[in-house]
């Protein structure tokens, strides 16, 4: 079991940044692949950023360039630091892990047993 607490969330305005935070507990989180998921309301839940045990990451493209995520294992977390925020970006942000050192499809949220509890993100124009 891998239990996920995710946040950072809140209200921006166009243009600003936000850091979401997620940490794990109940796996050696240095074998654990981690990503950023959103959804906005009457859409479904898209990947935003994944990093896998390794270090290797992925991004959506629409958020290349603005948004990076990283991991510290000492800490047991994953961030997603998010600048240049638009009005399109609002959404409930979710942590997502995969245990176990192996390759999968790490933008494919069916591949993640675990989840946060979100935390929204909101950016006005």
């Amino acid at each position: 079991q891998v239990q996920l607490v995710d946040s950072g969330g809140g209200l921006v305005q166009a243009g600003g940044s936000l850091r979401l935070s997620c940490t794990a507990s109940g796996r050696t989180f240095s074998d654990i692949s981690m990503a950023w998921f959103r959804q906005a309301p009457g859409k479904e839940r898209d990947f935003v950023a994944g990093v896998y045990w390794d270090g290797n990451s992925a991004a959506e493209d629409s958020v290349l360039g603005r948004f990076i995520i990283s991991r510290d294992n000492a800490r047991n977390a994953v961030y997603l630091q998010m600048n240049s925020l638009k009005p399109e970006d609002s959404a409930v942000y979710y942590c997502a892990a995969r245990p176990g050192p192996e390759m999968f499809p790490l933008k494919e949220k069916d591949w993640y047993p675990y989840w946060g509890q979100g935390t929204q993100v909101t950016v006005s124009s």
